[in-house]
């Protein structure tokens, strides 16, 4: 049994979802330190907050298993060095080396053991003690770094550990991402860890008929995994209101503000109880990142898997060819017949135009090829995407819909066709091969119009130990780097019809 199943109080008003156990704790009182207006901290004393009507929760449920407890502050540090996590805040907890050392409760565990884990990723060792808490988190880590069950498995125990759902309650957790894929890939992983508790999730995205999604958000789902525009749409329609969220999670923070949703963002926060817990995701941490952090997060721990510089997977074999825009088809084609063994070979283009042209040329060479973008529908990009997972079509074209979020399994080549619009966006796209451990390889073709991003390209080639060819070391000599809003954030317009 879990050490978390020391829930008290009436056993009918909380979350009896199986007769072994449960989670939580007694109710906790609202008393936090206050915050000036600009949401900085002011002092310790308790600040009284506007929580008229709303029902109390809990949510600190870390207890330190004896063998956390008995490591040594060297031992700790020791750990964290050899995992490469950096830590900041006040009563930091040690990280776990074992799922057990966890406490998660075994119907858990069964799952993560089926998934067939090992031992937990850096991002997990050191955020899950920092989640369970009931802290707000800041978790910085490169994507495939297991960053989703980071929250999703405190998110369960969150979830058991609250009064059940009444008629017209929305959700207790809310996930918000970027991209319909990543939202449909976390509650996949919703549904799997929590089916064993009885906690219902759903997935609210555009570009799809609302009325399946109206249904679920009626009958009551603990877990909403959202996009930002369709979200406010099913509030502002009254389909769903965000009053017993305590559990808000932003995933790929850089990512949505990016893409141009910090708007969005604030209109949601500001329908959700001061009192919640709020875990902050993001692969980079850029200045317009950390400024929303500010805004969001209240004496929050932050947990760094690596550097927060920019830098890619040292998993990954680059190799950066300088070619001609005119080369860049028959080079595709040769590299294909080099490569083409029946492994998942993703082709990133820049625009949705590109991707049908060289998809469509590819198939009339004989390429077994299929495209995902924006533009697609849902359903035929759902159809895409089970086709290239299953193999029947191993050759994907996508622009950067696709980049992040996308969790694929054996992809082991990503082609760059087109070079990206920020190196940010490289290091995700890349990021698709190279996951969970694996090796991988991303081929880029770079012209002389991407040549401003030449010199910090060459600083992240780099850094993950890979050979600079000539033509791109002198590239990157002879200019200079891309100037604010080109080599990070693209143009924050130009993408808001992915949502």
């Amino acid at each position: 049994m879990s050490r978390y199943d020391s829930r008290s109080g009436d056993s009918t008003s909380y979350r009896d979802r199986r007769s072994d156990s449960g989670f939580g704790g007694a109710s906790s009182t609202y008393t936090s330190s206050k915050k000036d207006n600009d949401g900085n901290e002011s002092s310790s004393s308790p600040r009284k907050l506007d929580l008229d009507g709303l029902t109390p929760f809990e949510k600190n449920f870390y207890v330190e298993s004896p063998v956390v407890a008995a490591m040594t502050d060297a031992e700790v540090d020791e750990y964290r060095k050899l995992r490469e996590i950096t830590v900041e805040g006040r009563d930091i907890p040690k990280p776990v080396k074992s799922f057990r050392d966890v406490g998660f409760p075994d119907y858990v565990l069964e799952e993560i053991k089926k998934a067939g884990f090992t031992e937990p990723t850096p991002i997990q060792s050191q955020g899950w003690p920092m989640a369970l808490r009931g802290r707000d988190l800041i978790g910085i880590a490169e994507t495939g770094s297991g960053k989703t069950l980071s929250y999703l498995l405190p998110a369960i125990v969150h979830v058991n550990a609250q009064p059940i759902l009444s008629h017209g309650d929305g959700p207790i957790v809310l996930v918000l991402a970027p991209t319909r894929e990543l939202a449909v890939q976390i509650q996949q992983e919703a549904s799997k860890f929590g089916s064993s508790s009885k906690i219902k999730s759903t997935c609210i995205y555009g570009g799809v008929p609302k009325g399946p999604q109206v249904r679920d958000l009626q009958k009551g789902v603990e877990i909403v995994i959202a996009t930002p525009g369709r979200l406010i749409d099913m509030m502002e329609s009254h389909n769903t209101n965000l009053r017993r969220v305590t559990y808000l999670v932003l995933d790929e923070a850089d990512r949505m503000l990016d893409m141009g949703f910090d708007p969005q963002i604030r209109k949601i926060v500001s329908h959700i109880r001061p009192d919640r817990q709020t875990l902050y995701w993001s692969a980079t941490w850029p200045k317009e990142v950390e400024q929303l952090s500010k805004k969001f997060l209240y004496n929050p721990y932050k947990v760094i898997i690596g550097s927060s510089d920019l830098k890619a997977n040292r998993a990954i074999r680059q190799i950066v060819e300088v070619i001609s825009e005119s080369q860049k088809y028959n080079k595709l084609v040769k590299l294909l017949e080099d490569i083409m063994d029946g492994s998942r070979i993703l082709v990133f283009l820049d625009t949705k135009k590109g991707c049908d042209q060289i998809t469509r040329q590819l198939r009339m060479d004989g390429w077994p090829a299929l495209s995902i973008h924006g533009d697609k529908s849902q359903a035929e990009r759902d159809w895409v995407l089970s086709e290239f997972r299953s193999g029947k079509s191993p050759i994907m074209t996508a622009t950067d819909v696709a980049a992040r979020g996308l969790d694929v399994k054996d992809v082991m080549y990503v082609i760059n066709y087109d070079f990206p619009g920020s190196l940010e966006d490289y290091v995700h796209r890349i990021g698709r091969t190279g996951r969970a451990g694996a090796k991988g390889t991303a081929y880029t073709f770079f012209t002389v119009a991407n040549a401003r991003f030449a010199k910090e390209l060459v600083n992240i080639l780099q850094e993950a130990g890979q050979k600079v060819s000539s033509e791109l070391a002198s590239m990157g000599r002879s200019t200079a780097p891309p100037p604010p809003g080109l080599g990070g954030f693209r143009d924050r317009g130009s993408r808001r019809g992915w949502n």
